[in-house]
């Protein structure tokens, strides 16, 4: 497919003067490139910072969608500062123990994890805002538990349903972007999941190490309950927002699919490129139905779940979720302080970079980069950690490469874990893919919460020797199995791959465009 942008795949004997679409002579989409009538290939303006000032909507949109990222990272943000607390430890006696701290911790991971497997169900069931709403609910309710914790076990219990909360704001902000987002903006709006975590984790460290010396537990509860004011904003908000369109398609009220697109396009319904794309959604929402049934035949309920789920293993699509996963278990590190204001920098460099350096050659400089400075900072600590002070410049080298570390990081693994996800399976498998690799990024935050600590106090520089190791494996991984997707179409993806599910959902796709183009516009229509 062409790199540059059709402004709409109609050609000029389909438009009148006004540049409304006139559909009695249309082009015939089975002799014409499928590719046309995809709703990916409308430009509605520039990409990057100046689409965003002109879709202030979407912006808007993406940007209050994305607090649910900013919810998870305000949370590992206020417990690294709490942790160390001598408030805390006198209310929770528990925690200055290795395992008690790292159990405490991990369990928020654990919770996210359980709950990226009800959330495309639900998502699917009752709308993506309903969805959100439902979630900042059970997220409210855990921090409430958490910050009125009297005891351990409450505690635990209540970071566990943050984590159900949590996690699941953080699964269905991507979901919501992606599905509302202008396609010349989509990769860039995807980008602020991480940007969300990141600044969260940032605002929340310093405002908790603002208040560490306040007497008593208000100390900890204070910035504690705080984050329950992101989520209630969250949860209110979204609700002054258009429905996904495509949520509204698959559910048939394609009246009310139409009125959301103009709204968040902010163009008449009458204009080309929201008819194109309109039809595209339908189009799509006919494909998915057609392949189900080709799939799954007579199967329903419950084991049309299942069977759904279990597809992603499939002979046909198993390399794009290994991929897809794959790269996910290094965003388990979550560093605080600077280290996170680093991140951030990081992470807003690589929102301006991926579309231009790609996505390979990002995850291979993760990989090797990571595993360089960790090697570096095992070496040094091997040598000088039985006496650092009369060893500075040794403990200053492991400083900086620990803020290389989070450099390299950040522009790397910490955004991918978002952005690569959604781009590498084929449409029938996106959703469920993408909540599979989620569910992977928080089963490993949660490995890596309760085993750290005690691997510190056991091996101690023999930790940064295990991370290491994993880290270069990364790096082949990617050079070996990750391959670009900037810019590649399905048909791509299918060489890329390997595979031929995309050619195959590409076939079906024509049909459905097909019936969608016989229809004629919803201009004028009712439900």
């Amino acid at each position: 497919m062409a790199d540059q942008i059709k402004s709409s795949p109609y050609d000029e004997k389909s438009s009148t003067q006004d540049g409304r679409v006139t559909h009695e002579e249309h082009i015939d989409v089975a002799s014409d490139h499928i590719d046309n009538y995809l709703p990916e290939n409308v430009s509605y303006g520039p990409r990057g910072m100046p689409g965003l000032v002109g879709s202030s909507l979407v912006t808007g949109a993406a940007f209050l969608a994305s607090l649910g990222g900013f919810s998870f990272g305000y949370d590992q943000g206020v417990i690294s500062i709490i942790n160390v607390m001598p408030q805390f430890h006198q209310v929770f006696p528990k925690t200055e123990t290795a395992f008690g701290k790292s159990f405490m911790t991990a369990m928020l991971q654990f919770g996210c994890f359980l709950g990226c497997w009800f959330f495309p169900w639900l998502a699917d069931t009752i709308s993506r805002k309903w969805a959100l709403t439902i979630v900042v609910v059970i997220f409210n309710i855990r921090a409430i538990i958490q910050t009125a914790a009297q005891s351990y076990g409450a505690l635990v219990a209540g970071r566990t349903i943050t984590g159900l909360g949590v996690g699941t704001l953080a699964l269905g902000a991507p979901l919501y972007i992606s599905e509302i987002s202008p396609p010349n903006l989509r990769g860039t709006l995807l980008v602020l999941e991480s940007i969300s975590i990141v600044s969260g984790a940032v605002v929340a460290f310093w405002t908790t190490y603002d208040t560490r010396d306040l007497a008593g537990e208000i100390a900890f509860r204070l910035p504690s309950g705080l984050q329950m004011v992101s989520a209630v904003v969250l949860g209110v908000g979204i609700h002054f927002l258009p429905y996904s369109p495509r949520w509204l398609a698959m559910v048939d009220r394609k009246p009310e699919c139409l009125e959301a697109l103009t709204r968040l396009r902010c163009l008449p319904a009458e204009d080309s490129r929201v008819q194109t794309e309109y039809e595209g959604i339908l189009a799509e929402t006919t494909f998915q139905r057609i392949l189900q049934e080709k799939h799954h035949p007579n199967v329903r309920g419950f084991r049309l779940e299942i069977a759904t789920w279990l597809e992603l293993f499939s002979k046909r699509i198993y390399r794009r979720t290994i991929v897809a996963f794959g790269i996910i278990p290094e965003t388990s590190l979550i560093l605080s302080g600077v280290f996170n204001i680093l991140q951030l920098v990081a992470v807003a460099a690589c929102f301006l970079i991926i579309d231009h350096v790609g996505r390979r050659p990002l995850a291979i400089l993760g990989g090797f980069g990571t595993a360089a400075c960790y090697i570096i900072i095992a070496a040094l600590s091997g040598i000088y950690e039985d006496d650092w002070s009369r060893n500075k410049a040794a403990g200053w080298a492991c400083v900086v490469m620990a803020f290389l570390f989070i450099v390299i990081f950040g522009l790397s693994f910490s955004p991918l874990g978002w952005a690569l996800p959604p781009e590498v399976f084929p449409t029938s498998s996106r959703s469920k893919g993408v909540a599979l690799a989620v569910a992977t990024n928080w089963l490993a935050n949660f490995i890596i919460g309760v085993s750290v600590p005690p691997m510190i106090d056991s091996m101690r520089f023999g930790t940064y020797v295990f991370f290491a190791c994993f880290c270069f494996s990364s790096g082949i991984f990617s050079y070996f199995l990750i391959p670009e997707t900037k810019g590649k179409t399905l048909e791509e993806m299918d060489a890329a791959f390997g595979d031929t599910s995309g050619e195959e959902e590409r076939e079906i796709m024509r049909t459905a465009m097909t019936g969608v183009r016989r229809e004629g516009p919803m201009i004028g229509k009712t439900a």
